[in-house]
């Protein structure tokens, strides 16, 4: 108990610039903490392992246990679960022992541990696994679709894609099959249209499961902001809903499009590019990540640190490893 007081007065050193819009993890030598969009640091750094904040609550390892801090960076749910997710619409799934359940923010439990597995709550239901089928519950616990599927993901439009004897298909929110199990793979939908694989090849059909883009391409990516990645021999390019190429293949390796910005490798160097396929951000760094809320990581001889939507450095190069920077209270 006095290890734990004590750790919890270190905990409690916070820098005090509580006026920051955004803070994103990251490390320094062997630890983690949190650092304002200037680079400073707002929790130092001292745990093991952690994750970003997420609606005001940011999960901790202590001592091989999981809790969440508040946005002071002080415990609000103090470390004493195996494993623990993100908070969405004030919900975070928890391990206990084997089973998952859910907790408020002040680590109340919700729903108590029962599940093999879950993911988080999104537009008021969360999918979780009983006895090796996937199903959907609301945040009182009850079921609103029974576990039945092999597979399943996130719903989006109303669309979900769910597996059933080993094919793929998509469900509404009863349920009930919209599109009949028959891919051998299947995207999420996205403004109408979803990435599925038949016969060994992609292409994209819209909600009555008819084909947009037929099946062509060995490797093809989800949409994104209306563009997704398809890869033809050894490079990458982009197409529109209309199955057109936006940028044609040219790339080494891509990364979907963010804020209207999508990274793109040339030779070994990374830069970002428009939908027109014009760089915005000239090659330059060894590695980047997708923009969020017009900032991007990106690495310059081995370390991190974030540019805006111009490459224009917000945080210089610095951290060993980094998350992305996001508002304290989303």
């Amino acid at each position: 108990m006095k290890r734990l007081l004590a750790f919890l007065t270190i905990a409690l050193f916070v820098s005090p610039l509580f006026s920051q819009k955004y803070i994103a993890a990251a490390r320094q030598d062997k630890l983690w903490g949190f650092v304002t969009e200037k680079g400073t640091w707002y929790v130092n750094p001292q745990f093991q392992h952690l994750r970003n904040y997420s609606e005001g609550r940011a999960a901790v390892m202590v001592d091989k246990k999981w809790g969440f801090l508040d946005e002071n960076g002080g415990f609000a749910v103090n470390p004493q679960f195996v494993s623990v997710k993100d908070f969405h619409e004030g919900l975070a799934a928890v391990r206990v022992s084997k089973k998952w359940g859910f907790i408020d923010k002040n680590g109340s439990f919700a729903i108590n541990p029962q599940y093999e597995a879950v993911r988080d709550f999104h537009d008021g239901r969360a999918m979780v696994r009983l006895a090796g089928k996937w199903g959907y519950i609301s945040p009182d616990g009850n079921y609103i679709i029974n576990p039945q599927y092999v597979h399943i993901e996130s719903f989006n439009g109303g669309i979900a894609p769910a597996m059933m004897n080993k094919k793929w298909g998509y469900i509404d929110l009863n349920g009930a099959w919209v599109i009949n199990a028959q891919f051998e793979k299947a995207g999420p939908f996205s403004d109408g249209i979803a990435v599925v694989r038949s016969a060994g090849k992609f292409g994209a059909i819209d909600k009555n499961g008819h084909f947009l883009i037929n099946p062509q391409f060995e490797v093809m990516r989800d949409f994104h902001e209306g563009m997704a990645a398809v890869r033809l021999g050894k490079v990458w390019g982009f197409l529109n809903e209309e199955g057109k190429y936006a940028v044609n293949p040219q790339f080494v390796a891509v990364l979907d499009f963010h804020d209207g910005r999508a990274g793109v490798r040339q030779g070994k160097v990374w830069g970002f590019i428009d939908k027109n396929g014009r760089f915005v951000v000239n090659p330059q760094f060894e590695k980047v990540k997708d923009f969020y809320d017009g900032m991007a990581r990106v690495r310059v001889g081995g370390l991190w640190g974030w540019i805006n939507k111009n490459g224009g450095f917000v945080v210089n190069p610095q951290f060993p490893n980094c998350f992305d920077l996001v508002k304290l209270n989303k």
